[in-house]
């Protein structure tokens, strides 16, 4: 009996422990919240949790998932929408306030620019420049185009400091097509590697536009510099878009020198030939342990410049078959180009915004089904940008693919429409982003991409029925709909449809802490041999010398 009732004793101080210490973890749902948001159909990715709740948020953080009551100061009325992560786009050219609205009606909270990114020397200006004025979080890589073009063409007019300045940098071809000497391939990875103590989120590579003038060499010791740190590389593979021989042996590229050093990578926008093999070796990889994962913008078309290497006749029409008159169309004016007025266009405007159809509409499908993909939706600037701000209303926005407005809401009226599971698609907007790049360190992304408590209160809102993408190729700033209520960082910045005033800020930097010890070992030619190679040593019959 005295045992049983010890026995008792022990049981209830155990039980009594477990609830004092749920309790304390979780928040009190008797205390008001800055804002709660009530009997919305709650999304978790990562745990696969799926009902109805009610959220409180407390400084920015989702303190309480709960079935109880719960008041606020402000109230949000979620009834038949889903809660969802807010969305991650992790592959963004244009983080430009003009188009900030359009992003935020997408239900976007994280934008980042990881094919491409921003000149290593001047990562940390990029950062400040956007410090309080931008209602998104922000994010860059450090640029390898910008760099080659920094050392390859002496370009040194920095406006933007990342993407943006492409416009300029690519009227030269020097930073695509010279093979760099040792000297120049050394201080190449220089200026990368001051972007990476600076705080920038992994290398950005598009060897796609750079064929002739990167070797192997030079992406291998990119990724062994980028592994350094524990980063990822972004990569425009090499090969993309091509068949889907040239697009297969393009990642492998990246995957076999991932495996070698035990580096993150990323598949930018492998929505092209050969995409099924592409994605099969990524969910091997991962299976092995290897943080590598890929990104698609769910449109058969692409985006990109007129002088863009791969719209050259030689690959664009003798390789791989194309006809310009069906399948280059000029942004602005919705024209098709041949041959010769291409031609003519180069010599006035090289870097001339065009529309390239590349893939049959069935393939989007495909894309939308394959688990752990993410979306990136590859947002282009609008030229001309001169004079656009904030407040500029939508029909007076110069056209840009489609993608730039409406890739995220696209995703899930399209997936939907195709009977995806909308957890496959709540995943693929924001925690296929989240997860990887958290895994390799960034703390900004351990913290986003999911519905839970402690978690940062990035959350978008969204109609599952009336969710729906309304930009067109002819239209491509038409914003999406269907997205009442977004939050980034426990701040309201899309209410009742309508974007918050540009006095409403609440976007934090995603990024490293800068680092003042650099991690680059230059390439020398004789380390290398003593390390590889068998260095002849003489022998005296009894041992080596």
């Amino acid at each position: 009996m005295k045992k049983s009732l010890l026995t008792l004793f022990i049981s209830a101080l155990f039980f009594s422990s477990c609830n004092e210490t749920s309790t304390e973890k979780g928040a009190d749902p008797n205390q008001e919240f800055d804002i709660v948001i009530l009997n919305g159909r709650v999304m978790d990715p990562e745990t696969n949790f799926d009902g109805i709740r009610n959220v409180g948020i407390k400084d920015g953080i989702i303190s309480l998932i709960t079935e109880d009551e719960i008041k606020g100061k402000e109230t949000i009325d979620a009834t038949g929408q889903v809660v969802a992560p807010g969305f991650i786009d992790g592959h963004q050219h244009c983080i430009e306030p003009y188009m900030y609205n359009l992003m935020l009606r997408d239900g976007r909270t994280t934008i980042m620019d990881l094919e491409v990114g921003a000149y290593g020397p001047k990562l940390d200006e990029w950062y400040k420049r956007h410090e309080g004025n931008t209602p998104l979080n922000y994010g860059v890589a450090v640029a390898h185009e910008l760099a080659r073009a920094a050392v390859l063409d002496g370009f040194n007019e920095w406006e933007f400091l990342y993407t943006m300045d492409a416009l300029k940098t690519r009227v030269k071809d020097g930073w695509s097509k010279t093979r760099p000497n040792l000297e120049q391939g050394n201080e190449i990875l220089a200026q990368i590697d001051e972007g990476l103590r600076q705080g920038g989120i992994g290398i950005g590579s598009t060897v796609g536009y750079m064929r002739e003038g990167v070797s192997t060499r030079e992406i291998y010791e990119l990724q062994k510099l980028a592994g350094a740190y524990g980063r990822q590389i972004g990569m425009h593979f090499r090969g993309t878009p091509g068949d889907d021989v040239a697009e297969v042996n393009g990642i492998q590229e990246m995957l076999a020198n991932a495996a070698a050093l035990g580096a993150p990578a990323i598949a930018i926008h492998f929505n092209n030939p050969g995409y099924n093999l592409v994605h099969e070796l990524l969910v091997k990889m991962r299976e092995r342990g290897f943080n590598v994962w890929g990104e698609i913008y769910p449109y058969a078309a692409g985006s990109t410049a007129l002088n863009a290497v791969f719209l050259e006749p030689d690959v664009w029409i003798k390789s791989l078959g194309n006809k310009y008159e069906e399948t280059v169309q000029d942004v602005a004016t919705g024209e098709w180009y041949t041959q010769e007025s291409r031609e003519e266009m180069l010599k006035k405007e090289p870097t001339r915004a065009v529309i390239v159809y590349k893939m049959p509409k069935e393939a989007i499908v495909d894309w939308l089904k394959m688990p752990g993909v993410a979306i990136g939706s590859d947002g282009m600037p609008l030229i001309p940008f001169t004079g656009l701000t904030r407040n500029t209303p939508y029909e007076d926005l110069p056209n840009v693919h489609p993608r730039s407005s409406g890739a995220f809401a696209k995703t899930l009226r399209f997936g939907q429409d195709n009977n995806i599971p909308l957890m496959q698609l709540v995943s693929m907007t924001s925690y296929n982003y989240a997860k990887p790049l958290g895994d390799m360190g960034l703390k900004a992304m351990q913290v986003r991409g999911r519905m839970q408590e402690g978690m940062v209160a990035d959350i978008t809102i969204f109609s599952p029925e009336n969710v729906k993408d309304n930009a067109t190729y002819e239209k491509g700033t038409t914003p999406s709909t269907g997205i009442p209520y977004v939050l980034v960082n426990g701040v309201i910045v899309v209410k009742d449809s309508k974007v918050m005033p540009d006095t409403v800020n609440p976007g934090q930097p995603i990024r490293f802490e800068p680092v003042a010890e650099s991690k680059r070992v230059p390439i020398d030619v004789e380390g290398w041999q003593k390390e590889f190679y068998a260095v002849p040593r003489e022998f005296d019959g009894v041992g080596l010398k």
